[in-house]
């Protein structure tokens, strides 16, 4: 199968906040846009979030509007599941050939429930970050886009996939689904790739795995957020007590030469954030933040300062060398404090490891060609076609990556015209 639309056509390449950004202002000027995304739904990490810079706004407040834009926009075509498989060609004349894998639920998918209802089996649920489980056909998320289930055929018995079709009343369920391969001519390529949460079990002395008090940043976001696995509380996972003390710990695996090397530039803005998620339901829980440098620029000066001046939030400059499990749940963690020399041990009962920002192309990138950094964000180059936008280009905010969504569909239209 292949698809070729009118001249200029752009190829944008991750449904996220930047990637929906970049198609709307490409099509919005005229152009044919096809819009692929490697999961089941767009939003990206924003959907995962509780809240979001710079007016702390729900995932609703910009992806539902950004939804009904693509929606209405006839020269944008959606695809998830996607992938790009190559690229050949030259700017103004790409030929990209991509893969979509089977959903097994086709387009009459209604979002009723009731094949979820027939599922016999239950899978984590990877939008929590693995904190509840799912039924093994689900819809990704309550705000999903496009509203369609998904199966994980190869986690269902035979006797269960049949019981799914069968409670299927609109014929939506096809378990005979096969992975779909095309070819687009694009005159220029966006990736807006996004980004994935670095991987705490790598940052050994860190022991994510050793406690289930210990979580990332992102895990907290959905522990607050009102769609979670815990419905907004925060609560410790395992054991869902109600914490009264809790420590972050910063740079968890950023500016480090073993890990990431790079600032990712959101941590300490969130962990301020995700503070005042606490102290919205837990006024007189002590927390300790443990940080290199503590990085807010501009406008959230303020911000930081309203935190910085709470009495039970105590900050300790001095980079963390162990956290270690404690047989009632909590965890102590240990650092040497820069300021005194002092050796910490504190004893808390969660722990948030405020996980650095990976690009998340890695090394399919490297397969495609695609110039990437050292650090393996992707490199702008309008000359050779290819764009970057959002937290493909560099660790940035939401904000910051619509500025370079919209600066990347700028340069894309102009390409092969």
């Amino acid at each position: 199968m292949s698809d070729t639309a009118g001249n200029g056509a752009v190829l944008v390449v991750g449904g996220g906040i930047s990637g929906l950004t970049a198609a709307l202002e490409a099509a919005e000027v005229g152009k044919d846009v096809f819009l692929i995304e490697k999961n089941a739904y767009f939003g990206g990490r924003v959907a995962q979030l509780n809240q979001y810079f710079p007016k702390l706004c729900p995932p609703t407040c910009g992806l539902e509007i950004n939804f009904k834009r693509i929606k209405d926009n006839r020269r944008i075509r959606t695809y998830t599941l996607t992938t790009v498989k190559s690229v050949s060609g030259v700017p103004g004349n790409f030929e990209v050939q991509l893969e979509t894998a089977p959903r097994y639920i086709n387009s009459n998918c209604t979002a009723c429930g009731d094949c979820a209802q027939a599922c016999a089996e239950e899978i984590d649920d990877a939008f929590n970050f693995g904190m509840s489980k799912t039924k093994a056909v689900y819809l990704p998320h309550e705000m999903a886009f496009p509203r369609k289930y998904v199966l994980a055929k190869e986690a269902c018995s035979v006797a269960s996939l049949g019981a799914i079709k069968a409670a299927c009343k609109y014929n939506a369920v096809d378990l005979d689904m096969q992975p779909q391969t095309f070819t687009l001519k694009v005159s220029s390529i966006i990736w807006s790739t996004g980004w994935n949460p670095y991987d705490p079990t790598k940052i050994t002395n860190l022991q994510y795995s050793s406690s289930n008090a210990i979580v990332t940043n992102m895990m907290m976001e959905r522990l607050a957020a009102a769609n979670g696995p815990t419905k907004g509380k925060i609560l410790r996972p395992g054991d869902n007590k109600e914490p009264a003390s809790f420590a972050f710990v910063q740079c968890a695996g950023s500016r480090d030469e073993n890990h990431l090397q790079h600032c990712s530039y959101i941590c300490c803005m969130a962990t301020f954030k995700q503070i005042s998620y606490i102290r919205a339901q837990y006024p007189e829980a002590k927390i300790y933040v443990f940080y290199i440098d503590l990085r807010t620029p501009g406008k959230y000066e303020s911000f930081r300062e309203k935190f910085m001046a709470d009495p039970n939030t105590i900050f300790i400059k001095g980079k963390v060398a162990d956290i270690a499990a404690e047989r009632d749940g909590g965890v102590t963690v240990t650092a040497e404090n820069a300021v005194t020399g002092a050796k910490v041990h504190q004893k808390v009962d969660m722990c948030v490891l405020a996980t650095g920002m990976e690009p998340a192309l890695g090394e399919q990138g490297k397969a495609l060609n695609v110039v990437m950094d050292g650090n393996g964000f992707v490199v702008s180059d309008a000359a050779k076609g290819m764009l970057s936008a959002g937290c493909a280009k560099a660790a940035v905010d939401v904000y910051t990556s619509g500025q370079s969504s919209t600066a990347a569909a700028l340069k894309a239209i102009q390409i092969g015209r």
